[in-house]
C-alpha cells in the first residue's frame, strides 16, 4: 500500500516593513503605457528585502517558526529539501545546499528547482510526494523564496514601470511526512505548456544580454500584446487545472472550502474565484497586504489564512496556480487537518 503524504505545516516570513503604492507612485519617472493594465494595477503594501538580505536568510526566518513548533531535532531530521529562488544570489548555484548548512540539515535529497515560478509550491509538492512514496526518505522540507522586489524592482530606471510597484518579498516554507497524522495530500495535477515556455524574459533597454557589462538596469519584458496574451492564459489555466485536481478526489469546484493561489493581480483572482463559482471568503486574498510573492504567495497566503481562522478543519482545500507566460499549470488538492 503507498504511503500517505502529509502537510504537516506551513509557515511564512516577510521581511522588513509593509512598503506603502507611494514608493512607486509618487516617483517622478513612474509613467508607463502599461500602467492602466489590469495587470499591474498596484497593491496597497509589500515588503522589501534590505541590502544584502538573501534567500538563505529568508527561509532561515520562515523555519524559525516550523523550529518553535516541531523541535529542531524534527527538523533537521528531514530527508528531502526542495528550494525555489526567484532571484538566485549566484547564477549557477541555487540556495539549498547554503540553507542546509546554514540549519544543520543532513537530508538525502537536496534538490534546487528552477521551473514552474509562481506555481512552485505545486511543482515541488508533486516532486516531494514522489520521492517520499519511492524511497526511504519520510519527511520534506519545501522552501519557496522571492527577493526580487527588493533589488530588480527598486532599480532607478525601473522603479517608475507600471511592473515594478506589484512584486513583493518573501518567504513560504512547508513541512511534509507520511504516515497518518496531518493534512493528507489527496490528488495532483498538472499541466507542462511547453508553447508557452521562455516567452517570459529579463530584458535590459540596450538590448544586452544580462550577464553582459554595461549600465543598463534589467527588467521583465513586458508589452501590451504580450500582457493581454497572458491574462488570456491565466485566466482559463488556473480554473482548468483546478477542476481537473477536484475530478481526480470526486468533487467539483463547489466543493471547494478553501481555494489558495499565486496572487498576481485583483483581476486573476477575481477571475478564478467566478469560474469556480467561489465566494470571495473562499479564496483567501494576500495581494494588497503582501503584493505578488511569486512562489513563496501559496505557502504564505495559506499560512496567513490558517492563522486567521480561514481554514477549518476537515476543509477540502485546494491549491492552485500558474507561471510564467503560461509554460505550467498545477492544483493540489488536501484534505485539512491543522498543523501537526
Amino acid at each position: 500500500m503507498t504511503a500517505a503524504v502529509r502537510l504537516r505545516d506551513v509557515a511564512g516570513h516577510l521581511p522588513g516593513p509593509p512598503v506603502p503604492a507611494s514608493f512607486f507612485t509618487e516617483y517622478p519617472q513612474a509613467q508607463d503605457e502599461l500602467r492602466n493594465s489590469p495587470m499591474f494595477k498596484v497593491p496597497s503594501l509589500r515588503h522589501h528585502v534590505t541590502d544584502g538580505e538573501t534567500n538563505v536568510d529568508l527561509v532561515e526566518e520562515a523555519i524559525a517558526s516550523l523550529v518553535d513548533r516541531w523541535g529542531r531535532d524534527e527538523i533537521r531530521a528531514v530527508d528531502v529539501l526542495l528550494m525555489h529562488s526567484q532571484l538566485p544570489e549566484i547564477p549557477f548555484v541555487g540556495a539549498a545546499g547554503e540553507v542546509a548548512q546554514r540549519l544543520g540539515l543532513r537530508p538525502s535529497w537536496v534538490i534546487d528547482v528552477a521551473n514552474a515560478g509562481c506555481a512552485s509550491f505545486v511543482h515541488m509538492l508533486q516532486l516531494a510526494r514522489q520521492i517520499l512514496v519511492t524511497t526511504e526518505a519520510r519527511r520534506a522540507l519545501i522552501c519557496n523564496a522571492q527577493t526580487m522586489a527588493g533589488q530588480l524592482f527598486t532599480q532607478s530606471r525601473v522603479r517608475g514601470l507600471a511592473q515594478a510597484a506589484i512584486p513583493g518579498d518573501g518567504c513560504g516554507v512547508a513541512y511534509l511526512t507520511t504516515g497518518a497524522s496531518g493534512s493528507r495530500v489527496l490528488g495532483l495535477r498538472a499541466h507542462h505548456l511547453a508553447a508557452y515556455a521562455g516567452q517570459m524574459r529579463l530584458e535590459r533597454e540596450d538590448g544586452r544580454r544580462y550577464w553582459e557589462a554595461g549600465d543598463g538596469q534589467p527588467r521583465v519584458g513586458f508589452s501590451m500584446d504580450g500582457v493581454a496574451a497572458v491574462l488570456e492564459r491565466g485566466n482559463r489555466l488556473v480554473p482548468a487545472v483546478v477542476r481537473d485536481v477536484c475530478q481526480e478526489v470526486g468533487a467539483t469546484g463547489a466543493d471547494i472550502d478553501v481555494l489558495i493561489t499565486n496572487q498576481p493581480n485583483r483581476t486573476f483572482l477575481r477571475t478564478w474565484r467566478e469560474a469556480l463559482g467561489l465566494p470571495a471568503e473562499r479564496h483567501p486574498d494576500t495581494f494588497d497586504r503582501y503584493g505578488n510573492l511569486f512562489g513563496a504567495a501559496m505557502p504564505i497566503t495559506l499560512d496567513h489564512a490558517a492563522a486567521t481562522g480561514q481554514v477549518p478543519d476537515g476543509a477540502l482545500v485546494v491549491l492552485g496556480g500558474f507561471a510564467h507566460a503560461g509554460d505550467y499549470a498545477g492544483a493540489v488538492a488536501i484534505r485539512w487537518e491543522g498543523r501537526g
